[in-house]
């Protein structure tokens, strides 16, 4: 693909990039691609400027001339946000590819057919899934009423044997012991084995201006019929 060629160069929904990471896709030297907007309101989201960006800072042209700087020394690119499957990603991911690459996404799996297009062509190599909620708290946790496409997604993910992680962020006023073991459950159900990561709430500046939780979360409380990975 030719750079002067390539689509939506100077669209600006790209609100940073961080130039180097050794965390985020583990195991890889990678940058992060932050995209503006999302399609949920998660009160812990600690991206609150981003997700409500209606414009960001780069273009796609900036995002493209910065990895041509990065090749030989970067090994990945991590597409975040925000809510990166907003945006038409296929163009920019084939361009990614095209410099050698490799991608890992981050989503919130409400955008099905793009993920199922993208892993068709082998256009991503890693994908950190989001499960925000139970259906019963899915609405009051995202502001949404995106559930069915997010299992949708998880379904696919595990029927095609897709290496990727399932992954909540855990504010104890939000979720209960009892809502975890319900998403245990349901990945159960769906044929999950791999681990489930859980973060921890962090009391910085967040969309919902939440402080800490109040209620105490019991982790012993938690089914053992997957291997629960905490993270902070």
């Amino acid at each position: 693909m030719n750079i002067n060629n390539a689509p939506n160069l100077q669209k600006k929904i790209i609100y940073d990039l961080t130039k180097f990471t050794t965390i985020d896709y583990k195991d890889h030297l990678s940058c992060i691609v932050w995209f503006v907007s999302c399609n949920m309101r998660c009160p812990y989201c600690y991206n609150p400027d981003m997700v409500q960006a209606k414009e960001g800072n780069y273009t796609v042209d900036d995002l493209y001339q910065f990895l041509h700087k990065r090749v030989g020394l970067l090994d990945s690119v991590v597409l975040s946000g925000g809510e990166a499957t907003n945006h038409a990603l296929f163009d920019i991911c084939t361009y990614i590819k095209s410099l050698g690459f490799k991608i890992k996404l981050d989503t919130n799996g409400s955008n099905p057919n793009l993920i199922k297009n993208l892993l068709k062509n082998k256009l991503l190599d890693y994908i950190a899934l989001d499960f925000k909620a139970p259906k019963a708290k899915f609405r009051r946790v995202t502001g949404g009423d995106l559930y069915t496409r997010f299992i949708e997604t998880l379904q696919y993910l595990i029927a095609i044997e897709c290496n990727f992680e399932v992954r909540t962020t855990l504010h104890a006023d939000l979720l209960n012991e009892e809502d975890i073991n319900s998403m245990i459950e349901i990945l159960n159900k769906y044929g999950y084995t791999k681990s489930f990561y859980i973060q921890n709430f962090l009391a910085v500046t967040n969309l919902g201006e939440l402080d800490a939780p109040t209620q105490y979360f019991d982790r012993e409380k938690l089914s053992r019929t997957l291997d629960i990975v905490w993270r902070n």
